[in-house]
């Protein structure tokens, strides 16, 4: 295993999953000509993810580190599901190529390219805006053929979105998402009298689990893939650019990327009742459960509150 050691803090827990390794390697025949290359991540005692080959493709090795863990094999289940209609030339997922559930490996095609997200800040900003209508166009591919229409759930989410904000460590944040949690309280009960369209969605959508290549937009990570309201995701995606500060087409509204809207409401035909009421109820819930840790710098604060000033003046006028 070649690239850059790991800080000696890292260095047992890098011989350990080497070790592991080795022990599925030669448990099964098929990783039985695979090399390691590089730990690219590692989560102590729960998951790492080193880069490598296999039968001479370049692959992603992804090992869960709890025995007891399902992960390897419920995302293997959902990637053999999506792969026969998500590997299109432009848009598609990584190709599952193994998994060994008794040694929590899962190994998948490494994909070479920029996450959608780097991409973006890097183009000029008058060529950002075009990449919106891609990536809902990639999650409208992922969801087409699993969608349904389901029993609405706002007061869940609204629930969850309160037990969120209650652990919000900074104060400058804290006085804006009382604010925005009055809103969906009060949203929670219209959107409850209407029809939800719910699919297989990607459930971590951001930008940066999109790679780009060439022409194409590969999804990865899909380990949290589920059947959820379609609506979550894009107010994930766009909710992850906004409390960044990332508007790339330059016009905001409630707080995320305007075209950012029209691109999802276009590509899954939403209703104007999905478009106006459930899409900015899911992003005000994006906004509170994704809560900033005590640690966080300030500059990444102060733009997660400017973002939270826009949605709160844009749910105030529904």
């Amino acid at each position: 295993m070649s690239g850059p050691t790991p800080p000696l803090s890292e260095l047992d827990g890098t011989m350990q999953i080497v070790a592991r390794f080795e022990e599925a390697r030669a448990a099964d025949p098929a990783l039985a000509e695979a090399e390691l290359d590089e730990l690219k991540r590692l989560v102590p005692g729960k998951r790492a993810m080193l880069s490598g080959r296999w039968q001479g493709r370049a692959a992603i090795f992804r090992m869960h580190l709890d025995p007891a863990s399902h992960a390897p094999g419920n995302e293997w289940a959902e990637m053999t599901r999506a792969w026969p209609h998500m590997q299109g030339k432009t848009l598609r997922i990584a190709e599952p190529l193994h998994v060994n559930e008794e040694f929590g490996l899962l190994v998948i095609e490494d994909i070479p390219g920029t996450p959608l997200m780097q991409h973006m800040w890097h183009l000029d900003p008058a060529d950002r805006a075009p990449c919106l209508p891609q990536a809902a166009a990639w999650l409208r591919a992922y969801t087409a053929n699993s969608e349904i229409t389901a029993k609405p759930r706002a007061a869940v989410w609204l629930q969850k979105a309160a037990a969120a904000a209650a652990t919000q460590p900074h104060p400058k944040l804290q006085r804006r998402e009382r604010k925005i949690l009055r809103h969906l309280k009060r949203l929670a009960p219209l959107c409850d009298d209407l029809p939800w369209r719910h699919a297989i969605s990607h459930g971590d959508f951001h930008p940066n689990n999109l790679i780009v290549g060439e022409d194409r937009l590969t999804g990865i990570d899909l380990g949290g893939s589920a059947t959820i309201p379609i609506y979550k995701d894009m107010a994930r995606f766009l909710m992850h650019m906004g409390r960044r500060g990332l508007i790339p087409s330059g016009e905001a509204r409630f707080g995320v990327d305007a075209r950012g809207i029209d691109a999802f409401a276009g590509a899954f035909s939403l209703s104007a009742q999905e478009r106006d009421l459930i899409l900015p109820f899911m992003l005000g819930v994006e906004a509170l459960i994704r809560v900033e840790h005590a640690g966080i710098k300030r500059g990444r604060v102060r733009r997660a509150a400017e973002m939270s000033d826009r949605l709160i003046a844009d749910l105030d006028t529904l």
